[in-house]
């Protein structure tokens, strides 16, 4: 069965190019299309932002730990990611509007909790 999430709406694709702009600086970052047809963000072969389209709603999830998940997932505009939410992963409404400062500060957040400390330690100075 082949699957295909893969982003091609002009919202969606504005979404995408903003996370890039997020992600582009941050250390050995690797950009790819997994076997679903998700945009993944990875460092080191680790994801910590998955994005995918489906029926025109785009997907946008990151990678936290549990105590930031039970504090975002109070807010109505964050969700617990199917599937992978159990491990703290949390999505996006993107259909509302999409407070940028905010969602910056917890991609870097997830990079930093998927990076190893060599690339931690030479982010932070």
């Amino acid at each position: 069965m082949e699957h295909d999430k893969t982003i091609q709406s002009k919202c969606g694709i504005e979404v995408l190019n903003k996370v890039r702009g997020i992600c582009e600086p941050l250390p050995e970052v690797e950009e790819i299309i997994d076997g679903f047809g998700h945009t993944t963000f990875k460092v080191k072969g680790k994801s910590f932002v998955i994005m995918g389209e489906s029926d025109g709603s785009i997907g946008l999830s990151f990678k936290s730990d549990k105590e930031i998940q039970f504090i975002l997932l109070q807010q109505d505009k964050f969700f617990k990611t199917p599937y992978i939410g159990h491990h703290g992963w949390v999505s996006v409404k993107t259909e509302e509007p999409i407070n940028w400062n905010e969602l910056g500060a917890l991609i870097k957040e997830a990079y930093l909790r998927a990076a190893p400390k060599r690339l931690v330690k030479q982010f932070l100075v």
